[in-house]
């Protein structure tokens, strides 16, 4: 099943700090997932100034209950970075699959 992750930091004056202290962890997290199939695409998202602000993720897990895991030991989430999390099912067109 294939879902919809956003993630928005926080705003205070330290996010940018959080994000950036765990942010080679959460890259390294992506890249086991993405070879192991379950993360399809990810972007950060910027503000005008092209501060990131958040992240956006399309995953590939058998469950939501599966994806709340992966949330447990996202960097992202332990770190304290994202603030604000949205999850949407969601399918990928056949376009954009390998």
């Amino acid at each position: 099943m294939q879902f919809l992750v956003i993630g928005r930091d926080g705003s205070d004056t330290q996010a940018i700090d959080r994000r950036l202290a765990v942010r080679q962890a959460h890259i390294e997290l992506g890249d086991r997932m993405r070879a192991q199939g379950k993360m399809l695409f990810g972007v950060s998202i910027l503000d005008d100034a092209d501060k990131m602000i958040g992240s956006m993720l399309v995953c590939d897990f058998e469950s939501r209950s599966e994806l709340d895991e992966w949330l447990l030991i996202e960097p992202y989430v332990t770190g304290a970075v994202w603030k604000d999390i949205q999850v949407q099912p969601c399918k990928v067109g056949p376009s954009f699959l390998g």
